[in-house]
């Protein structure tokens, strides 16, 4: 498996292109093989896999875990598509509190999110299948994010949907990072 890795505007931010293989059948994808990782000096050791099922308009973030249990993630797309919006949350990182958002669609690309950083999506399909690979288990008591509009990002979206806890997090301007770049 050959790897081909465009690195974004924040450090450590990555879209990958998904090796994609269809025929008459369907199609084969494979999203992660530790040895094309390690070829393009991109490191993660995965720990949990989990997926999120969303209707179109869901917006889950933006989440990330604390110190000592933050977490590196894959984020793929198996069905339908999401806009994909991260901030750097690293003190002295050369990109810290920059957003970024990239559309990914079902089964092309994966987005590699470093640690210190909050991730979240809006999903732009109904039926939409999003399949996580984190660097660590999830930690409840380190479970942590910053509310979804609270940094200036235009999420296009007139009335999201969003879970009771996402929308009780704290706003970006009174979070105080632990993260160091």
């Amino acid at each position: 498996m050959s790897l081909e890795k465009i690195e974004l505007d924040i450090k450590g931010l990555y879209l990958l292109k998904n090796s994609w293989h269809s025929d008459n059948r369907g199609g084969f994808v494979k999203i992660y093989n530790r040895s094309a990782f390690e070829n393009t000096s991109i490191s993660i050791d995965i720990k949990e896999l989990y997926y999120s099922y969303s209707q179109k308009d869901v917006i889950r973030g933006m989440h990330f875990q604390l110190p000592p249990f933050e977490v590196s993630k894959l984020v793929s797309v198996i069905r339908g598509s999401i806009l994909d919006v991260v901030i750097d949350l690293r003190k002295n990182s050369p990109t810290y509190k920059m957003v970024e958002s990239v559309e990914i669609r079902e089964n092309r690309n994966s987005l590699l999110v470093p640690k210190g950083c909050a991730h979240g999506f809006r999903s732009l399909e109904d039926d939409t299948i999003v399949f996580y690979q984190q660097s660590d288990l999830y930690s409840k008591e380190h479970d942590s994010g910053i509310l979804w509009d609270s940094f200036g990002f235009d999420w296009q979206l007139d009335k999201p949907i969003l879970s009771d806890r996402d929308l009780s997090l704290p706003k970006l301007k009174d979070f105080q990072t632990p993260f160091n770049y």
